[in-house]
């Protein structure tokens, strides 16, 4: 499965022990972009950076590669996406893995694209 950025995030918050479950999973990913949009803004806190950096050390950071490269762009070039989120939607295409967001609105009119959203009613 594929982590997007506000998972990881949230992850690090105080009640972020309820996303233990992804983020611990065996089979959880990040796509490269996720570091940059998790660690990249201004004014992030020494405690949230270093929670965010141990998150991101314990599972597997899919490379940025020409197979998702092209996917990400055919995704802006179709649906008009964001940088961020076409690699993010590219690199869980090209995995064959589902989404793990919070932000589904942001992803749901991708033909092909499975998403979990562990904040949705009835979400385990």
């Amino acid at each position: 499965m594929l982590l997007d950025t506000n998972i990881i995030i949230y992850s690090c918050k105080p009640d972020g022990r309820t996303l233990a479950a992804w983020t611990g999973h065996p089979n959880a990913a990040v796509a490269s972009v996720i570091w940059v949009e998790s660690l990249g803004y201004k004014g992030i806190q020494v405690q949230e950076e270093r929670a965010i950096r141990e998150v991101l050390s314990q599972v597997m950071t899919c490379p940025l590669d020409e197979e998702i490269i092209q996917r990400a762009i055919q995704l802006r070039q179709q649906k008009g996406m964001k940088l961020g989120d076409a690699i993010i939607a590219a690199t869980a295409l090209e995995y064959g893995v589902p989404l793990v967001t919070r932000n589904d609105g942001d992803f749901k009119h991708i033909s092909g694209l499975h998403i979990i959203n562990p904040f949705a009613p009835g979400a385990a």
